[in-house]
């Protein structure tokens, strides 16, 4: 990987001007001005403060963003609510019993959803205090950059305010997409946003869009006890995903009477007069269900985010265009998180990006994001973690590879915790000899293997040899065994797995 020396836009003795030629500490002028308080935003912002830097957050709504608010932390909560019902259910298994409802326990999901709440409320309390420790000033409002390094703000409260900065780092997030003929009514067709917000379970549910999200979704509400049917414009689910672990998780999902409908469309719904409404596809096919799920990804922010004469390029999807450390086309702009261009909106790439940001502004060495290398992390059940290439896209480059799989049946812990679903599956190059070379990508699919994924992350990134990363002892019994057993059969002598 390419490091990058990059030049100070600002003197870390803040002696620097800015591009509106005020000076770093005059009222209403900051080091850095951060539009959008989301991962990217705020990471950017701590880290900057933590580096001496003068910093300002302008957030339309709470810091922490959609991933706090509407969208990683309560979505995870919710899963770890059904988690906890799949393990209420299969007490008995293990010769616990709760009475004669030990089978069928009860969902009170108006709890689930004040626990969730106090979740999220504990952590936004700790990133507001963690922002105000370091100094950091957050305006609340709308952010909209103009020429000159300036942000003017539209306050939450009626007001009108203007900063500038000698920098300025655009991270204003992302919104749900919507598709035709399914209008968000916030009762019987939900977002994302709306679905955290549920205080009681849909019977039958229909998810739209057979993606991370929506298979989170999926997942969740079947585990409490709701019908599900997915149903996806693409051939399968997960598109992306390996294809063993796609196969995995559809094989999970049939047993779990989870229906996915792929390579369908959608024409479309009619509300019913009792409730509810039916949902038609294919050619005259419909469905009648309680509430329908649009989870077809998210799309930039980018409405008013920039003014004409700011210099930033907009492309046509409505993303910010940025280069490999994060500059967009104005000197002095930068962008991270989910408004750029091609990048995977995830939380903690937003992390990565706006730690290159900060450190190009400071003139130090930077190693751009690697996307194609990101860890990734889908949380339905069963779980899936993946980084690097999977077996379909090495072999499309040309690569001659080796591919060996594990599967979690064989593994103690697994079978101790009774959960045996899923493999580990491991893509290497085959070097000219025909020994096992480098690892090229990491896929698993079973119980926390969102957990397990950094030693696999590390071997990717790292290009690291099968031989190399099979010297590392694994602690048993655990979960992360069945990576270690797959590592060691890629050097030709396993024990567990040929």
């Amino acid at each position: 990987m390419e490091v990058v020396p990059t030049e100070p836009e600002v003197a870390t003795d803040q002696t620097a001007t800015g591009g509106t030629g005020a000076v770093p500490g005059e009222q209403g002028h900051f080091d850095v001005v951060v539009v959008g308080g989301g991962p990217g935003g705020y990471a950017a912002a701590l880290y900057g403060a933590a580096a001496g830097l003068s910093v300002a957050v302008v957030e339309l709504d709470k810091v922490g963003g959609t991933c706090l608010h509407r969208g990683c932390v309560p979505a995870k909560a919710f899963l770890e609510t059904a988690a906890v019902h799949r393990t209420v259910q299969a007490a008995a298994e293990f010769g616990i019993s709760a009475g004669p409802d030990q089978a069928s326990p009860t969902v009170k999901f108006s709890v689930s959803q004040e626990r969730k709440q106090q979740v999220v409320d504990q952590l936004f309390n700790g990133l507001s205090g963690l922002l105000k420790g370091r100094g950091v000033t957050v305006f609340n409002g709308s952010g909209t950059l103009l020429g000159g390094h300036r942000v003017r703000i539209a306050g939450n409260d009626g007001t009108t305010t203007e900063v500038s900065g000698n920098d300025i780092v655009l991270a204003a997030g992302s919104v749900p997409r919507t598709i035709p003929g399914f209008d968000i009514d916030g009762t019987v067709v939900l977002t994302s946003d709306e679905v955290l917000a549920l205080d009681a379970l849909p019977a039958s549910v229909a998810v739209i869009g057979g993606g991370a999200i929506g298979c989170e979704f999926a997942s969740m509400f079947s585990d409490l006890g709701s019908t599900v049917t997915i149903f996806e414009a693409l051939p399968t689910i997960l598109n992306g995903c390996d294809d063993d672990v796609v196969r995995t998780v559809v094989r999970s999902f049939k047993k779990r009477k989870i229906d996915v409908k792929a390579g369908v469309t959608l024409r479309g719904h009619t509300p019913a007069a009792s409730g509810g409404t039916v949902v038609s596809y294919g050619d005259g096919e419909s469905l009648a269900v309680d509430a329908v799920v649009v989870s077809v990804g998210r799309r930039p922010r980018t409405e008013g985010l920039v003014a004409d004469d700011a210099g930033v390029t907009i492309d046509e999807r409505g993303s910010v265009v940025a280069d490999a450390v994060m500059r967009t086309s104005a000197p002095g702009v930068w962008a991270v998180g989910d408004v750029v261009a091609g990048t995977p909106q995830l939380a903690h790439v937003a992390f990565a990006e706006a730690i290159v940001v900060i450190k190009s502004i400071l003139g130090e060495p930077v190693l751009p994001v690697d996307y194609s290398r990101v860890p990734w992390a889908i949380y339905c059940h069963p779980e899936v973690a993946f980084a690097g290439m999977t077996e379909a896209a090495a072999k499309a480059a040309g690569l001659d590879v080796v591919v060996k799989k594990d599967p979690f049946g064989g593994n103690s812990r697994a079978r101790i915790i009774g959960d045996t679903e899923g493999m580990v599956k491991l893509v290497a190059e085959r070097r000219p000899d025909g020994t096992t070379g480098r690892i090229l990508g990491v896929h698993m699919v079973g119980p926390w293997v969102t957990e397990q994924l950094g030693a696999g992350y590390l071997a990717v990134n790292w290009e690291a040899t099968a031989d190399e990363v099979a010297q590392f002892i694994q602690p048993h019994p655990s979960l992360s065994e069945t990576f270690g057993e797959t590592v060691l059969a890629l050097t030709g002598r396993g024990l567990h797995v040929a």
